[in-house]
């Protein structure tokens, strides 16, 4: 774990601080800081998965934008959440539930105005969705055209993050090229490298869809795409991310770019329900054949709820496991989700106050898993994220300091990058 030269300076004699100590550097799998990546964007402070979303958590500092990847009627990919560009609710029996003759919006995953349209009120639909049904309006139903046309974004939490729905209904639902197009825009404005994250959504669902109309499957059209952009390079500022895990396989013999391989907290990946493999994500996270190892065969990553690195227990953090580190010692980068600062999300112990919406200590949170080694984080602030690794001391900074009090002499070190 990290220490802080800090500490050192308080346990230790004046001018008794050891050369290695000023060698230490982020407890990351490669020495550099933590990435930040904008979950969605800056997804605490404007709608989801819009360019103005995006271009946002790149002002705040983070280092890639996440967009999440389902696709229309004529094979475009485009940034949601879910393919349910509206979800409406479900009564017991499965039938769609309805108050004075109008569909009953679902409040927590509804993130369009789809819903209003008057025009498209036909496309109101149910469907299986992994094995489960769902109702509202699909993207795979609309083309890309449509979409464009007249079809807007609105807050998708708007009863928890109401300051955003001042936001609603103004921003478009932006492509696959125009996410990277602001990417590299901005990676020439900034003068920093920003990369994308992009998840493929629902890719057993999405497969069966592309079969049954004679379209490219989603992965082919991000592989296309993301060569187009950044070549065939493992060095390029893109990690390629899912749930399920045969679809990163098949990724895996179309490209070099990095693979994440998504973890939940509980349950197991969709395509092993279909497939019959039992696995769970649990299990795909213990170090051995049939959890890191196996991942080690086509990802450079996991993606780890945290509950895998530090369980929660009675609302609070408990012990950390070990999966920093065995992840690690397979050379398997671990990028936690998802921070997010409001009351009702963090760990009690980094509550501010009882309001579920009020802000609390984020920051405080983060910093306890950046001291196992996490090697970068998806959050919908990222602004505290960059605070939080910002507040971890680096080396150099602090050799230079103690340099110049003359309390140490020139040491070797690993510079941040």
């Amino acid at each position: 774990m990290k220490k802080t030269l800090l500490a050192l300076l308080v346990a230790a004699p004046l001018g008794a601080v050891a050369t290695d100590a000023l060698a230490t550097t982020y407890n990351t799998l490669s020495g550099s800081a933590p990435i930040v990546i904008g979950h969605r964007g800056a997804s605490g402070y404007l709608p989801e998965h819009t360019l103005e979303a995006y271009s946002l958590a790149i002002a705040q500092g983070a280092n890639y934008i996440e967009p999440d990847l389902v696709m229309t009627r004529d094979g475009v990919l485009i940034a949601r959440h879910e393919p349910l560009l509206a979800r409406v609710d479900l009564n017991a029996d499965g039938t769609i539930k309805l108050v004075n003759g109008a569909p009953v919006i679902n409040r927590t995953d509804t993130s369009t105005n789809v819903w209003q349209l008057d025009k498209y009120a036909d496309r109101l639909t149910v469907k299986t969705v992994d094995g489960q049904k769902v109702a509202g309006w699909f993207a795979e139903d609309f083309t890309a055209a449509e979409i464009r046309a007249d079809i807007r974004t609105q807050e998708r939490l708007r009863d928890l993050r109401t300051a955003n729905n001042a936001y609603n209904d103004q921003y478009v639902i932006p492509t696959l090229q125009e996410v990277i197009d602001l990417a590299k825009a901005k990676s020439i404005e900034t003068g920093r490298t920003i990369g994308i994250y992009p998840e493929t959504k629902h890719p057993t669902y999405f497969k069966n869809f592309t079969d049954a109309n004679g379209l490219p499957r989603m992965e082919d059209v991000l592989v296309q795409t993301l060569h187009a952009n950044y070549g065939n390079d493992a060095n390029a500022p893109v990690y390629i991310q899912s749930f399920e895990v045969s679809n990163l396989q098949y990724i895996n013999s179309q490209t070099d770019i990095r693979i994440a391989q998504l973890l939940n907290g509980s349950g197991r990946p969709y395509d092993f329900v279909v497939s019959g493999d039992g696995r769970t994500y649990a299990q795909l996270a213990e170090l051995d054949a049939e959890g890191l190892a196996f991942i080690r065969e086509y990802a450079d990553g996991i993606g780890a709820n945290t509950n895998l690195i530090i369980p929660l227990v009675a609302g609070e953090l408990g012990t950390p496991t070990s999966l920093i580190d065995d992840a690690h010692s397979l050379e398997l980068e671990v990028h936690a989700w998802t921070f997010r600062a409001e009351n009702i999300f963090l760990p009690n112990e980094f509550d501010s106050s009882s309001n579920p919406a009020a802000f609390g200590d984020m920051k405080g949170q983060i910093r306890v898993f950046l001291e196992l080694g996490l090697d970068g984080f998806f959050t919908d602030h990222p602004d505290l994220g960059v605070a939080a690794v910002a507040s971890i001391p680096e080396p150099e900074t602090w050799a230079m300091l103690l340099a110049g009090l003359g309390l140490i002499g020139a040491a070797a070190r690993r510079r941040k990058n």
